[in-house]
């Protein structure tokens, strides 16, 4: 019989993944029924003079089977990372890498034209722009002044 060298930080280790993933569980909205989703891209989005920018990490996924919706204020990602082959001869020590299905819900800035969106796909990041309504760019006012 071998003995365990017990190391008191390998205990906190798992009671923070444990508390993370209590916290992600709680605070994780998503509609009655859904499955749990494994992961979901990280997103930059930012807004120019004419457009909101939405860019989302997505290496390794084909842009053909993502699914952008864009409504008023609301853009939303949904596909599936896909696993090439599950090699069962491999004897993994650590896998870091997302498969699954994921579903990104993003709160835009301003109204939008959803109709007139764009996406391009380049290096893993997926672009996508979204022109703003009429009444969501800035107007300037000349100010007149009186003599």
């Amino acid at each position: 019989m071998s003995l365990i060298r017990w190391d008191p930080f390998d205990d906190l280790a798992s009671l923070r993944e444990s508390m993370d993933k209590l916290f992600d569980e709680l605070f994780t909205r998503r509609p009655r029924g859904q499955a749990e989703l494994a992961w979901a891209p990280a997103v930059e989005v930012f807004e120019t003079e004419n457009d909101v920018m939405v860019r989302a990490e997505l290496p390794g996924i084909d842009p053909k089977n993502v699914e952008i919706t864009v409504t008023q204020d609301t853009l939303t990602l949904k596909g599936e990372a896909k696993l090439d082959r599950e090699d069962k001869a491999r004897n993994y020590y650590r896998r870091e890498l997302r498969y699954g299905s994921f579903l990104r819900s993003i709160q835009l800035p301003s109204d939008v034209k959803g109709d007139q969106a764009t996406a391009s796909y380049k290096n893993g990041i997926l672009e996508i722009r979204v022109p703003k309504s009429e009444r969501a760019k800035p107007k300037s006012v000349k100010v007149e002044v009186a003599e």
